[in-house]
């Protein structure tokens, strides 16, 4: 039973009873690589975002669930926002985008420096046309001197009216509970949205085919662009509920990336399935036997249906 069933049913239960209790959406956004997944994936407690050094990592809204007894927080990470080069990147800024419509609160994620880009001018002129409170986040304080924390934080009070400013180390968790303090003072009161036990909307077989493409992304790192999809083809438990079959297959835009993909006699191919099948074990406790393959599909970040095929539906926008 959802959230808001059991709101209905009890109308005179605790939730209406406890009018301390808060409920809301907080929205992550910020270039590519600043932080975002890490940190909602430390928030939470459970690694559902993938992430790693490339830029465009996160490409679908991801939604995940943070419950307490002062409320209940559902973040959504969006994909960096970025100047688009292909349909499937003018796809990531829209999800990104249309997000911060829709939530009670932005968290904007920067890196410690005084220097401001041209990427995060444009996302603070984007953020003043928004009637959301914005708290800055200053990802990666455990990589600078605190003493300077200060002055980066100043510089970015010119680019913006910020509701909140704090500096946090996603990687580390460290000052995560005041940032989390922070953003239920911006949250309405209200029921929850999941149950106790939610702590992601993602199917499994999503997060699956991302757990797959991150670690392609690491072992790969710059040899291939960042082309990749992958796609589910079987994910099936055996009887007994002990050993789970998995098929998935890595897709690249050129043959010559194909190549890279599988490695000379199998071997990096074996190696991303490796590893990638440790996570999948961790996060379905249970065995899991999975079998890679590797195709070819030209140009697909550039065509509509390939997009929608793997699972990037822009309907949902």
């Amino acid at each position: 039973m959802d959230g808001w069933s059991l709101w209905q049913i009890k109308r005179d239960g605790r939730f209406m009873e406890d009018k301390k209790y808060k409920s809301g959406f907080a929205a992550l956004i910020g270039r590519p690589n600043v932080g975002k997944s890490t940190l909602m994936n430390h928030l939470i407690g459970q690694k559902i975002a993938i992430t790693s050094k490339r830029p465009q990592t996160t490409r679908n809204r991801i939604q995940t669930v943070y419950t307490s007894e002062k409320g209940q927080i559902v973040f959504l990470d969006t994909p960096g926002i970025h100047k688009a080069k292909n349909k499937l990147g003018e796809y990531m800024v829209q999800v990104a985008e249309r997000t911060l419509k829709e939530v009670d609160v932005i968290l904007w994620l920067v890196e410690p420096d005084s220097y401001i880009g041209k990427g995060d001018r444009r996302i603070a002129e984007q953020l003043k046309k928004i009637p959301v409170p914005v708290i800055l986040v200053m990802n990666k304080m455990d990589t600078v001197d605190k003493r300077d924390l200060a002055g980066f934080l100043d510089a970015y009070r010119e680019v913006g009216d910020f509701a909140e400013m704090t500096a946090v180390s996603a990687l580390r968790s460290l000052n995560l509970e005041g940032l989390l303090e922070m953003i239920f003072k911006y949250l309405p009161y209200g029921p929850k949205f999941y149950d106790d036990d939610t702590v992601t909307d993602q199917p499994q077989r999503q997060i699956v085919a991302e757990m797959i493409r991150e670690k392609a992304l690491r072992c790969l790192e710059e040899e291939i662009p960042h082309g990749i999809a992958v796609s589910i083809e079987q994910m099936k438990e055996r009887p007994g509920g002990k050993i789970t079959d998995i098929e998935a297959t890595i897709i690249c835009e050129r043959e010559s990336h194909k190549g890279i993909v599988i490695g000379k006699g199998g071997e990096m191919l074996r190696r991303i399935g490796s590893q990638a099948r440790r996570d999948i074990e961790g996060m379905l406790e249970q065995k899991v036997n999975l079998q890679l393959w590797v195709k070819v599909k030209r140009d697909w970040r550039d065509s509509d249906y390939m997009i929608k095929n793997f699972g990037y539906d822009k309907k949902e926008l």
